[in-house]
C-alpha cells in the first residue's frame, strides 16, 4: 500500500523558514515523481514543486528562488525547504506521487496526473 505522510508545517512569521517532509512507503521511491501542492481557503489546489530522480525539479514561478525540493532515497523522503516565507504562502501543503515519474515533469501544476496523496500539513505565515 502506497502511503505519503507530510510533516513540518506550522506557524511562522513572514521572512521565516520551514522545512516540510513527505515520508513515502509502499513503492520504489526513485521510480516515481513526487510533487508538492498547496491549497489556500477558497482557492484551487496549485502545484508548488516536483521532482523525479531522472527528470530533475520544477518550481512554480511564485516560489522559485525561495523554495527548494530535495529527496533522500535512503529514507524515502522528499523535503520542501521554504525560505523567505510570505503571508500568501499560507495554505495546506500536500505531497503526491505518480509512476512513472516522467508523467509529472511536463508541468509543475498537474494535480490530475498524480495517483497518491498525503493528508496535508498546514502552513501559516503571519505578517
Amino acid at each position: 500500500e502506497v502511503q505519503l505522510v507530510e510533516s513540518g508545517g506550522g506557524l511562522v512569521q513572514a521572512g521565516g523558514s520551514l522545512r516540510l517532509s513527505c515520508a513515502a512507503s509502499g513503492f520504489t521511491f526513485d521510480e516515481y515523481a513526487v510533487g508538492w501542492f498547496r491549497q489556500a481557503p477558497g482557492k484551487e489546489r496549485e502545484g508548488v514543486s516536483c521532482m523525479s530522480v531522472n527528470d530533475g525539479e520544477l518550481y512554480a514561478d511564485s516560489v522559485r528562488g525561495r523554495f527548494t525540493i530535495s529527496g533522500d532515497n535512503a529514507k524515502s523522503t522528499v523535503y520542501l525547504q521554504m525560505n523567505n516565507l510570505k503571508p500568501e504562502d499560507t495554505a495546506v501543503y500536500y505531497c503526491a506521487a505518480v509512476y512513472p515519474g516522467s508523467l509529472a515533469m511536463l508541468a509543475v501544476n498537474s494535480p490530475g496526473v498524480y495517483d497518491y496523496w498525503g493528508q496535508g500539513t498546514q502552513v501559516t505565515v503571519s505578517s
